[in-house]
């Protein structure tokens, strides 16, 4: 079964029960093999077969359960008019590609407007299919991208939030004037009276506070509850018995039992939930605010040089095979290869790396990054979403949507919460009803009203989402990708690494310092017949044999068969002669007497040099002796990782004396040489099941398996594309010392979801059974002393008002400490 995963994004979700209000009307659908809904960016990923097509179905199910999913809009003027377009066809082909949701012709097919989900399709890709469709397009009238829609949403949203904030604020004030009553001399008689106060409050809980209406009714219909529940119940409760007592005050009264209004609980009440809502929100867009910066980066504009003509067009509009010219100072718009010019990059927006790199004709230029002095020109072969700056965004998103396993635990939970909530609340009112101290109703109302405003469980939905967008987009930051968030969760227990030698410890361009042919006689053939073999090769030793070829102005021959025999070597067929460049132990399987070189390559060897032997036509011409160098950073990291106490280990295919003076230099001395790739498997398997929790670091084809294989795999972003799909960290730049950074930050990370969870726990807790009166017992008789009076009441009871004071300042804390993650170095 071939599975995708999309990612979609949902509006509308204030807490926990929320996520799982979503996952479920998602998960309930057929075709829906998983999902997992992040709160703290809102993004929705859900795993489908690669042909499933029916989002409509999804939006609509999402839209049902009381929440929404944005679309983007995209608006083309295309060329024909009705002579050319066949207006029914138009809109069946294009609502034929998966992502557009929507599509809507005006006229006669002059113009088209297009709904579609961003993180499925872009808007390059869409013109590309109209374009491929036989259509012309000839003006652009408008478009946005996934980050303008999200950024225009969330500006709106708390522009509207701010509005109602202004507005409630100042009825507030009145109506906790007039509330106060003769507490105050200087209170005016009308705002004390109840049909004033109700006309003060009635905008405050039906207009601020409708949003909570809306969504309890929404998860009402659905048979669920979430956070917009325990609001409009606290709130209606107070509100609706204010007015039953200004109405109706006979009938509420009992004897001589006093009534009163708590308009001002409820008004107060919706004012400071939108107070912690307001500042959640603000808060919430700044943990995303590495990959916003990414987006920030890329270029609206390209200049291109079409029909020998030079024009700056729309990002949108460059194509694959565009000549782009790069001035001094600009960002590179899209992914390319340098053809005329020279320049130096900046690229640390990519790799994490301050210094620039330098470009040259042949060299590749990636989108965003920043020109230096020199001018360019190169040409396109990555646009739109297929550009490297944009995988790294989907990338780090995903890994950001994805849940650590305590998640699922915590949403587990959450579902659950507040359901009991409703219950522990009705419980409160009819204990302090029944024995509460006089006037009973009005306490046990109030008690009521505390424990539902309180115990939104906001906090408990915010605490791990929102520390893994700000540790992981940290990451980002630093040229390290994490492929998924459960990574995070595995490097507490992470006590073990596991390095490979070449490319990773070392540069990994090695160089050719010795030709040795035998009887000491060299014979011209053998740096032609090498660097033909290994011209194919993607393995460093077999480039540095062709850069040695070329740098000696050896003409490399063409191959016209070759095979990797990984660990070994490689076997060709170069100008009709069988070649066979590897190690000893390959040219021993093929029978191949390597007697008159052997002491030679071993003493090379024993200088920490790779030695390779060349045989044609089953005959032993030379051998060729290759060095390595450390990276510069490789001995401090070795170090530092052993004194944080991680056992350290080197496994590689190099021969033994290489590899000892390799680990010499860097103090390992736990070396294991020689090894295929499946040999390298089974040593970390060994280790795992010795109890070790293993990280392997490594690049290459050779290392796909092994990091694959370990608890965490980590690839150097210098490797080749196999190792970085099979690892879960990734290190775009070639500074080791991500390693380090990438364990620093998963701690970090994990340290901080323990913490807010704690807190969130911790708050619920305690906070529930305070609102619930559990202190009355302690004042009975003596009283609540003066300076928790304002607090606690006469007899003990948590304020309603400080209990929505309360539940907006834990959601603020949870995120406030995840942002804490971007100061980590």
């Amino acid at each position: 079964m071939v599975t995708k995963n999309i990612r979609l994004d949902v509006d509308g979700m204030t807490c926990a029960a929320c996520v799982i209000h979503v996952e479920n009307a998602i998960r309930d659908l057929p075709e829906i093999y998983s999902v997992s809904v992040n709160l703290a960016n809102e993004i929705a990923s859900i795993e489908v077969d690669s042909k499933y097509a029916d989002f409509s179905t999804i939006i609509s199910a999402v839209r049902d359960s009381g929440y929404n999913i944005p679309l983007n809009k995209f608006k083309v003027i295309l060329q024909g008019g009705d002579s050319l377009i066949d207006t029914p066809e138009l809109e069946k082909d294009l609502l034929f590609l998966q992502g557009i949701v929507n599509v809507r012709i005006v006229g006669d097919g002059e113009s088209c407007s297009i709904e579609y989900l961003a993180h499925v399709i872009d808007s390059v890709s869409i013109k590309r299919n109209i374009e491929r469709l036989g259509y012309v397009i000839e003006t652009i009238v408008f478009e946005e991208n996934t980050f303008d829609i999200e950024r225009l949403t969330k500006d709106a949203e708390l522009r509207s939030i701010k509005r109602k904030l202004q507005i409630s604020a100042g009825l507030s004030v009145f109506i906790l004037w007039g509330s106060m009553g003769g507490g105050l001399h200087i209170t005016p008689g009308f705002l004390q009276n109840w049909y004033v106060l109700c006309l003060l409050t009635t905008p405050i809980q039906f207009w601020a506070g409708w949003q909570f209406y809306t969504g309890a009714i929404g998860a009402l219909r659905h048979r669920t509850t979430n956070m917009n529940t325990l609001v409009a119940l606290g709130t209606s409760v107070a509100y609706f018995y204010s007015l039953s007592a200004t109405l109706f005050p006979g009938y509420l009264k009992m004897g001589t039992m006093e009534i009163g209004v708590y308009f001002h609980t409820s008004a107060t009440i919706i004012l400071l939930v939108l107070v912690g809502r307001f500042l959640e929100a603000r808060a919430r867009v700044n943990t995303s605010e590495s990959v916003r910066k990414l987006m920030d980066l890329q270029s609206n504009t390209a200049r291109v040089i079409r029909e020998g003509i030079e024009n700056e067009i729309q990002i949108t509009e460059v194509v694959e095979g565009d000549v782009v010219v790069v001035k001094p100072g600009e960002r590179v718009a899209v992914d390319g290869r340098v053809i005329n010019g020279i320049s130096s990059i900046d690229e640390s927006m990519l790799t994490g790396e301050s210094m620039p790199v330098d470009k040259k004709t042949g060299d590749k230029v990636f989108c965003a990054t920043l020109n230096g002095t020199g001018s360019f020109q190169f040409i396109a072969t990555n646009i739109g979403q297929d550009t490297a700056l944009a995988q790294i965004i989907k990338l780090v998103q995903e890994a950001q949507g994805s849940k650590v396993p305590i998640q699922h635990t915590v949403d587990r939970v959450s579902s659950y919460f507040v359901p009991v909530v409703i219950v522990v609340a009705l419980v409160t009112f009819i204990f302090w009803l029944v024995l509460g101290p006089s006037p009973s109703y009005n306490y046990a109302l109030l008690n009521m009203v505390a424990v539902l405003v309180i115990a939104c469980p906001c906090a408990l939905g915010l605490a791990t989402p929102t520390a893994i967008i700000v540790g992981i987009g940290n990451a980002a930051s630093k040229g390290i990708l994490f492929r998924h968030s459960e990574v995070i969760q595995k490097a507490r227990s992470l006590d073990t690494i596991v390095f490979d030698k070449t490319g990773t410890l070392t540069i990994g361009a090695p160089r050719v310092t010795d030709v040795i042919g035998v009887g000491d006689i060299v014979d011209p053939m053998l740096i032609n017949m090498a660097s033909g073999a290994e011209k194919n090769s993607e393995h460093p030793l077999g480039k540095a044999i062709v850069a040695f070829a070329n740098e000696q102005g050896v003409a490399v021959p063409a191959t016209t068969v070759f095979r990797a025999i990984p660990g070994k070597g490689v076997e060709a067929l170069v100008n009709g002669y069988k070649v066979i460049v590897g190690n000893e132990s390959m040219i021993r399987e093929y029978g191949i007497d390597d007697d008159s070189l052997r002491q030679t390559a071993l003493n090379l060897s024993l200088e920490g040099k790779t030695v390779v032997f060349v045989c044609v036509a089953n005959n032993l011409l030379g051998i060729i002796a290759i060095s390595d160098t450390l990276k510069p950073e490789s001995q401090q990291v070795i170090s530092n990782l052993m004194d944080m106490g991680y056992s350290v280990s080197m496994i590689t295919g190099d021969n033994k004396n290489v590899a000892q003076t390799i680990a010499r230099q860097l103090n390992i001395t736990d070396v294991v040489a020689e090894m295929l790739p499946q040999e390298k498997i089974e040593i970390i398997r060994h280790l795992q099941d010795a109890g070790h929790v293993v990280a392997m670091v490594g690049d290459g084809i050779n290392d796909a398996p092994s990091l694959i294989q370990a608890d965490i795999g980590i690839s150097i972003g210098t490797g080749t594309d196999i190792a970085i799909e099979s690892s879960d960290i990734m290190l775009v730049g070639k500074d080791l010392n991500g390693v380090i950074s990438s364990i620093s930050i998963s701690k970090a990370t994990l340290r901080t979801i323990k913490q807010n969870l704690f807190w969130a726990f911790f708050y619920n807790i305690s906070l529930i059974p305070l609102a619930a009166g559990i202190l009355y017992p302690l004042f009975v008789g003596v009283g609540v002393p003066a300076t928790l009076a304002p607090i606690l009441g006469d007899y003990g009871f948590l304020n309603p008002m400080l209990a929505a004071l309360a539940m907006a300042a834990s959601s603020i804390s949870v995120v406030s400490n995840s942002l804490r993650l971007k100061n980590i170095k």
